[in-house]
């Protein structure tokens, strides 16, 4: 085992759990935000998903910025600067205010394509699927939001939620720092513009269009679940946050895994059957709205779903553009987490004129269905015959 990959490892998955916690600290939450500035669902779908947004967004640059100047300084300094948008929100006053600091709170969730690009180059091909899995597992930071900002917030008040994080993401910036080595810097270093030439492989669009599915989902899962568990079900803020982390730790557990059998058994193999099991709970999670039980069971059966989906299609990635894999993860990865703020934005809009999310885990349903079809035709079309290719070796 090569020095250093153990520490590269374990303090990257850490440092993301906490990243994502302060990704996710409204989201648990939102509700009474929105009873304390009279928000309309609207202003409070819109809260929820601006994080997602930049978090999303600068993957690409991020991943870049890794590939050439080094994880290690690029997830410290990431780190380092999300305190200033969590001291700044403890101090908003007004939805504008917060909801320009929450923007900028959204770096917390660019820190994913730093971390697998910065694991990746510590583990040869072979074992990327299992080690980015467990890297992945860092998503359990969505999870530490949930069961404790309502906490946090009922006991200390809205400010030392975000104050409390901005102690918590600096320490581990400090940790982190010395805790982890920075691998030598490759010979040839790409240009950003170099490096965006992998848009033009239809391998990054395919797997994007599976990884909006599968992160985006559980992205959209883990800032919306305690909202509808709350309206739908009339729980309260603490308890909805307990059962949504119980969902995330799923996802996240499960991720790891969901690597190993693509490493095992082929990628194209794996996702297939996620899919389809994807399309089923969606439609049952549509006529669950008399039924806490059918809709937790449904709940926890997607989480697995898409946590193991996640895993199965970063398996992949680093495969892409061996050479470039930061540019590779960090479009990919942004395309996933694109694909957590619309259904919140969605399901928000539908509420409004439905009166319940029913529509939305019918179109959830849809898309699983259109991944299917892309996956099966990517698999026995001779058009995109590198990821053909690229299964097929799996």
């Amino acid at each position: 085992m090569v020095k250093g990959q153990v520490s590269a490892l374990v303090f990257s998955t850490v440092a993301m759990i906490i990243s994502f916690a302060v990704w996710s600290v409204i989201a648990p939450i939102a509700t009474t935000i929105q009873d304390l500035y009279e928000l309309s669902e609207v202003e409070k779908s819109l809260l929820v998903v601006t994080p997602v947004i930049l978090g999303s967004l600068m993957r690409i640059p991020m991943g870049i910025m890794t590939d050439r100047f080094g994880g290690k300084k690029v997830y410290t300094l990431t780190m380092l600067f999300l305190i200033l948008p969590l001291i700044g929100a403890g101090f908003a006053d007004s939805y504008f205010m917060l909801l320009l600091c929450t923007f900028f709170i959204g770096m917390g969730g660019a820190t994913f394509a730093i971390a697998v690009t910065y694991v990746t180059r510590w583990f040869p091909p072979e074992k990327q699927g299992l080690v980015l899995g467990i890297a992945g597992i860092g998503n359990l930071g969505t999870a530490v939001a949930s069961f404790t900002v309502p906490t946090i917030f009922s006991h200390f008040g809205l400010n030392w939620v975000f104050w409390g994080l901005a102690i918590a993401i600096g320490i581990m910036a400090i940790i982190f720092s010395l805790g982890t080595k920075e691998l030598q810097r490759p010979k040839e270093i790409k240009t950003f513009k170099e490096s965006l030439i992998v848009l033009k492989d239809k391998q990054t669009w395919i797997l994007s269009l599976f990884y909006f599915l599968t992160f985006g989902g559980f992205v959209a899962f883990s800032l919306y679940l305690p909202i509808i568990l709350q309206e739908t079900f009339q729980l309260s803020a603490v308890s909805a946050g307990w059962k949504v982390s119980i969902f995330v730790i799923v996802a996240t557990l499960i991720r790891p895994i969901g690597g190993y059998c693509a490493d095992k058994f082929g990628s194209q193999q794996v996702l297939t059957w996620l899919f389809i099991g994807m399309m089923i709970c969606s439609i049952l999670m549509a006529f669950a709205n008399e039924s806490f039980i059918l809709f937790s069971i449904s709940c926890l059966v997607i989480a697995s779903l898409l946590g193991a989906g996640n895993g199965a299609v970063f398996k992949l990635v680093p495969q892409v553009s061996p050479n470039n894999t930061g540019a590779v993860t960090g479009f990919v990865s942004a395309i996933g987490g694109i694909g957590g703020f619309f259904p919140p934005m969605v399901l928000g809009v539908i509420k409004s004129f439905t009166g319940d999310y029913s529509l939305g885990f019918l179109l959830l349903s849809l898309f699983s269905l259109l991944c299917l079809l892309v996956i099966n035709w990517s698999y026995s079309s001779h058009v995109i015959n590198p990821l053909r290719l690229i299964f097929q070796k799996n």
